[in-house]
């Protein structure tokens, strides 16, 4: 090792020490022919001086050190001038001479800067993901995770727990979202699934009498992605022998109690709180609850039934639902204008609206509260325990759209008015969850969560005649209105499994070609036993104010699932698909009928165009590059949900959407962005690779004005390696767009 000391670890105590430092270059400064370097490593920043009076060779080198290079020097550590000293730096008091230069990997001119208070967009933060992994911040963050990780083992080991790893190459198994295939060389036409969890291996472990595992576990799951969820990410993966729910519970807290007062210096209460999913949802309209504030919700549909207020009615006329949320003080905090945006929210988020009343010495007052006899009015008070200066907040709608509405309303609530400290963490457990749920569209039971979950014993008897009441052991572990783990005691006798995988429409011979291995292994004698899968990306992001998991995995995805970093995914070669036993025939048709459908209609309407084959780009800023055009010169074109199906909105490569402007232009109640697989359906394309040609899909087309104020406009054809480049004019009259303002 050519480093005697890190760039973090000197102080005064060093002075007069003969030191080897080795770093990047984070700034320079030259001050009359002094110049001075601030190192950095991992560890830290120290600064290093290169004065021409006491070794000219270094400081001539050092006059062409730029950004980033990395540096290897020696010197002696020397105390800072009077007056010069910074105590913001743990090398703050001095710095070191250098008098020999060892080592210098130049740098080219980086593509984002590498530091804290300048960040860069999601997009080039991804693409150059080494460089934004050397932001003091993000290794700050990634060393956290490592902490906790070696703190969940310490703790785990010391209460018996055995670390076991199991397959990453498995049988596929439904498991509540689809599964990432790897093609068998061996086996032509047959597949092995990549682990959505080790569900199965982890209770076939507890068979063979580990009666304490776990595993910091990598799991994969093809689903659509969000702030929170990966396609591959990692659990605290746990399982117990003749374990109850209780026994889950000391463990979980046991366990958080110790992470936090290692890592955060923190002494977290216990026991941490109960909730029966009923009452979870009805007082806090989720099952995952944040509970570091008030401002609960309560169900009034009965009370509401004796007014004469039609909107209710009409709800309930449907069999919809009447909910209200107490927010506490807001009567005189909230102005009507703030009433106003939370109207307008509510309309954003599926509501048809949001009623209100405010609590005074009078009763309930507001322009709907002449619809409230007395008697009703006394009656809301009572249930939502309101008093002068509260307001009242209701909806009413089905009920899966009150539960979503009102529970958004209350966490922005909480947020605007200051309800929640950074440092404020609040846990629950929520139990006594339904074992199965209806599904309207194929009008069969469902398992509403893990299938190999135990139903309750006093429910075992009528499992068939009532499954809509049937209630589980499932339970959940919240964490700041997010769900840490969902977890159980496990169905360990193979005739009442089997039972319940009939109600939801499986036939002995399905579970037998899925399972048939498991429910085997339990033939041999099986233990009762429970556990958990716990998100360790979502821990280690909460535990340090983080609501993004991606700013805790070193190469996320983006919301396309694709890296930008290193392109994948990519396309195969021949001959690994020949290998495989594998024709991508369709793949590639679909993506050249789309690129052949805008070609034709170009050279029908005798439009000049250019097609451009290039690298695969990702980003606006990528795509500009490559194709030598501005970046408002390129075009967005995203696809969009609205309450009657699919639109398509184009705005300029150098803007962002304003789904209000648009939604003002458009009229529709509620749009938000597609996601990757409604892309697919609604396009067959992947995001990010839609040509704005959304006639060609059946679409209604919107063209924000920052598209039509170009002249020449350049757009990926259906795939991220080719490009049309054309007249902005030429492209609205193929196109037929409605044109306005709804760019930012």
């Amino acid at each position: 090792m050519k480093r005697t000391h890190t760039c973090g670890e000197l102080d005064d105590k060093d002075i007069n020490k003969k030191v080897v430092l080795a770093g990047w270059c984070s700034t320079r400064r030259d001050h009359g022919g002094v110049i001075f370097i601030d190192l950095r490593d991992r560890y830290g920043i120290t600064q290093v001086v290169f004065d021409p009076s006491h070794n000219i060779e270094s400081h001539k080198s050092a006059e062409k050190f730029g950004r980033e290079d990395v540096i290897v020097v020696e010197g002696a550590v020397r105390k800072r001038p009077k007056g010069m000293e910074n105590e913001k730096m743990p090398t703050g008091k001095i710095e070191v001479l250098i008098s020999g230069i060892i080592s210098v990997n130049e740098a080219q001119t980086p593509s984002i800067e590498i530091e804290d208070r300048i960040e860069a967009s999601e997009e080039m933060r991804l693409k150059y993901r080494y460089l934004d992994l050397r932001r003091p911040k993000m290794q700050k963050q990634l060393i956290f995770r490592h902490a906790l990780a070696a703190e969940v083992r310490e703790y785990l080991n010391q209460q018996g727990f055995v670390e076991i790893e199991t397959p990453m190459l498995i049988k596929t198994t439904p498991e509540g979202a689809r599964d990432y295939l790897v093609p068998s060389r061996i086996h032509p036409g047959r597949f092995y699934s990549l682990p959505q969890s080790p569900q199965i291996y982890k209770q076939i472990l507890m068979i063979a009498g580990f009666d304490k595992y776990y595993q910091i576990a990598r799991c994969l799951r093809d689903e659509d992605l969000r702030a929170d969820r990966q396609p591959e990410h990692t659990q605290i993966d746990l399982e117990m022998s003749f374990a109850e729910p209780d026994d889950i519970f000391h463990l979980t807290e046991g366990l958080i109690k110790h992470v936090f007062r290692k890592l955060l210096d923190k002494d977290v209460k216990t026991p941490f709180r109960r909730l029966a999913y009923k009452d979870a949802v009805e007082r806090f309209c989720t099952d995952k609850p944040d509970i570091r504030f008030g401002m609960e919700c309560c169900t009034v549909t009965e009370i509401v039934k004796d007014s004469e207020f039609k909107v209710f009615l009409d709800a309930i006329k449907k069999n919809g639902i009447v909910k209200v949320l107490n927010a506490e003080g807001c009567g005189e905090k909230l102005s009507r204008n703030q009433i106003d945006e939370l109207i307008e929210f509510a309309k954003e988020n599926g509501a048809k609206g949001l009623a209100w009343m405010k609590a005074t010495k009078n009763g309930l007052e507001s322009n709907i509260a002449k619809f409230f006899p007395q008697k009703v009015q006394k009656e809301l008070l009572e249930k939502t325990k309101a008093r002068e200066k509260d307001l009242l907040l209701f909806a009413a709608d089905d009920s899966k759209i009150v539960n979503d509405v009102m529970s958004k309303i209350r966490l922005r609530l909480a947020h605007s008015l200051g309800l929640i400290k950074d440092d404020d963490f609040g846990f629950c457990f929520v139990t006594e969850f339904p074992m199965f749920e209806w599904n309207e569209d194929e009008q069969k039971w469902d398992f509403a969560h893990n299938p190999f979950t135990m139903p309750r014993e006093e429910h075992w008897k009528g499992l068939e005649k009532d499954p809509g009441n049937v209630i589980s052991y499932q339970y959940d572990f919240v964490m700041n209105g997010s769900e840490l783990f969902s977890g159980s005691v496990r169905n360990n006798i193979p005739e009442l499994q089997m039972r319940t995988f009939k109600i939801t429409g499986m036939s002995e011979t399905e579970v037998k070609e899925k399972f048939g291995f498991l429910l085997e292994a339990y033939k041999y004698g099986a233990p009762s036993h429970a556990g958990f899968g716990l998100g360790f990306d979502r821990l280690a992001a909460l535990m340090q104010g983080i609501h993004d998991i991606r700013e805790v995995i070193a190469f996320p995805k983006n919301k396309a699932a694709e890296n930008p970093m290193d392109g994948s995914p990519n396309e195969a070669s021949e001959k690994q698909l020949q290998e495989l036993h594998i024709k991508l025939d369709f793949v590639k048709e679909a993506v050249n009928v789309i690129f052949g459908k805008i070609r034709d209609v170009l050279n029908k309407e005798k439009i000049e165009y250019e097609v451009l084959e290039h690298k695969p780009v990702f980003t606006s800023k990528e795509a500009a590059e490559v194709r030598g055009t501005q970046l408002k010169q390129g075009t967005k074109a995203l696809i969009c949900k609205t309450e009657e199906g699919f639109i398509q909105a184009v705005v300029s490569g150098a803007k962002e959407l304003d789904i209000a402007k648009l939604q003002r232009l458009s009229l529709y109640k509620k749009i938000e962005l597609a996601n990757a697989k409604e892309v697919r359906q609604a396009t067959g394309c992947n995001i990010g690779s839609v040509p704005p040609f959304g006639n060609l899909f059946g679409l209604k087309t919107y063209f924000d004005k920052s598209v039509v104020e170009n002249d020449i406009v350049a757009f990926n054809a259906g795939q991220h390696t080719k490009s049309i480049k054309m007249k902005a004019k030429d492209l609205a009259r193929v196109v037929n767009p409605v044109i306005g303002e709804f760019g930012k």
